[in-house]
């Protein structure tokens, strides 16, 4: 953003300023009036550098500008668009917004792009991406890597998937947990793209018979977005997939998680624990990090030591000291862990725990009085125990040190623009197993699919099942002689509650479609 700050102009200025130069001024512009033929004639940075945008208003053809005495360039601009241009005054912070939005909205799907490529054979390489948006002059590897990104990132997609084949290159978006294809980029660009991707992110690009991992980092505008690059070698290439993490995300409270509030209010109370244990488990992509982030988010950071060891660190969280995971140079997770506990910390989150030793560490700091966050990879609440046990974690200190454990999926969410209602039968509810008995003849919702969403479906929700560590569940832990079942049997009425019992209540709320819990949880 290089407008000069000499001609920065603000809303105080705005109809003094008019009135000086006869012009005419506005203090707000409507989505439509952006038009992307004007557009494609100027590119974004001289937009940007010159507070000036194209515009339709009120049937006649307009130039946004900040600057009133910026005449050359606005002839400029007049001459670049081939028409007659009507200037109006806006101030600087305004011109820098509809810059954003209309850049942004403009059809930049790779699709156009790839139908030209394959009928072109010019493939190069190029300069470092800066921002998504500034793909007019960029050659055409980085020009297809740009706009695919740049689309991922419109259909608030999580992943890339770049796969080559013998015949084809196939694109895959995840988008809320499903994988979506793409249009196909020639198959003759494979190696090109990827030798790309790996200059981004700071790989070896002469290696191809080992996997690598990297990061890379570009912007859409304003917004950074934070990109982890693995590669795979396969039969015809390189697999590519690219984990997209936009910084710019705020982080979801506890409130906006999606429990139920019985479940939330227990959950709350583990959080006022003075130490202990507290598990969040559930597959890779289940939510487990954002849920221990907006744990943390509710402890006070000012009169509390929080540090927390990730890999990788998905968000930077205020006041809060985070490691990031270095097995290269023998920063694990039980190595970080351990000089942790030597910064005086109240509180720990330890991303992952992947083996005994980084369990025993947890359970250790945790007897002797701090607070510690884990995950672990788990099919429900009670399995985590079974899986402690399993890694040689002694039945006592299991009992002695954990407070609960939170088993999580995440599912769709219904549009609420499109989806509808119907009636489930006796003989359909049959098919749904354990979970039919709660819904025969109850109306719920079903995905339907519109402009608004994909498929019927848009974001996702968390799906929960909390097991609090009673003084009953301690002595049958302690003994250490039970089963999954046992669990669930000395579990306290309030705590029976499970991912599918969840599941059904959002259902029945509106939430989400049978479909979606039958596919995430185990009835």
């Amino acid at each position: 953003m290089a407008i000069n700050e000499q001609t920065a102009l603000g809303s105080s200025d705005l109809a003094q300023v008019a009135a000086e130069y006869g012009l005419e001024c506005v203090s707000s512009v409507e989505d439509s009036a952006f038009d992307h033929d004007l557009l494609d004639q100027l590119p974004v940075e001289w937009a940007r550098e010159n507070g000036m945008l194209p515009i339709r208003l009120g049937g006649k053809t307009c130039l946004l500008v900040s600057d009133p005495s910026s005449v050359e360039k606005q002839e400029y601009v007049s001459i670049l668009v081939g028409e007659d241009l009507h200037p109006l005054l806006v101030t600087t912070e305004l011109v820098l917004e509809c810059i954003e939005r209309s850049y942004f909205s403009q059809d930049n799907s790779p699709s156009d792009f790839i139908d030209d490529l394959k009928s072109d054979d010019k493939v190069s390489e190029v300069r470092k991406v800066d921002d998504l948006l500034e793909v007019a002059s960029q050659a055409p590897v980085t020009q297809l890597i740009n706009l695919i990104l740049l689309d991922a990132y419109k259909q608030n997609a999580s992943d890339v998937h770049i796969e080559p084949f013998e015949n084809r290159l196939r694109v895959r978006y995840r988008i809320d947990g499903v994988l979506y294809e793409q249009s196909s980029p020639p198959a003759n660009m494979v190696q090109p793209l990827v030798s790309r991707l790996k200059v981004m992110s700071h790989m070896d690009i002469a290696e191809r018979r080992l996997p690598q991992d990297g990061m890379a980092r570009v912007r859409v505008g304003e917004h950074e977005i934070d990109i982890r690059v693995s590669t795979v070698p396969v039969t015809e290439g390189e697999r590519v997939v690219l984990r997209l993490l936009d910084k710019s995300n705020t982080l979801l409270t506890m409130a906006e998680l999606g429990m139920e509030q019985v479940c939330y209010t227990r959950f709350i109370s583990l959080l006022t624990q003075p130490n202990g244990i507290i598990v969040v488990s559930g597959p890779t992509g289940s939510g487990k990090t954002t849920t221990l982030y907006a744990a943390l988010s509710e402890l006070n950071s000012s009169r509390q030591n929080i540090l927390t060891i990730e890999d990788p660190i998905e968000y930077q969280l205020d006041d809060i000291g985070q490691i990031q995971v270095k097995p290269k140079i023998g920063l694990t997770f039980s190595n970080g862990l351990r000089h942790i506990l030597r910064q005086d910390p109240d509180v720990i989150l330890v991303g992952e725990t992947r083996d005994t030793e980084t369990a025993e560490i947890a359970i250790r700091a945790a007897l002797t009085g701090h607070l510690v966050f884990t995950t672990l990879h788990t099919n429900d609440a009670p399995s985590a125990i079974v899986r402690l046990i399993d890694m040689g974690i002694a039945p006592y200190l299991i009992a002695s040190s954990l407070r609960g454990v939170l088993a999580q999926r995440l599912v769709r969410k219904l549009c609420v623009h499109c989806r509808s209602l119907y009636t489930i039968s006796a003989k359909e509810a049959e098919l749904y197993g354990e979970i039919g008995i709660f819904l025969v003849d109850q109306k719920v919702w079903k995905a339907e699919g519109c402009e608004h969403c994909t498929d019927g479906y848009r974001g996702r929700v968390g799906v929960f099942e909390l097991l609090t560590i009673t003084p009953a569940l301690q002595n049958l832990v302690r003994d250490g002689d039970f089963s999954v079942a046992d669990m669930r049997r000395v579990a306290s009425s309030s705590e029976k509650d499970t991912l599918s019992s969840d599941g059904v209540a959002k259902v029945l709320n509106g939430i989400t479609t049978i479909d979606e819990i039958l596919s995430t949880t185990s009835v």
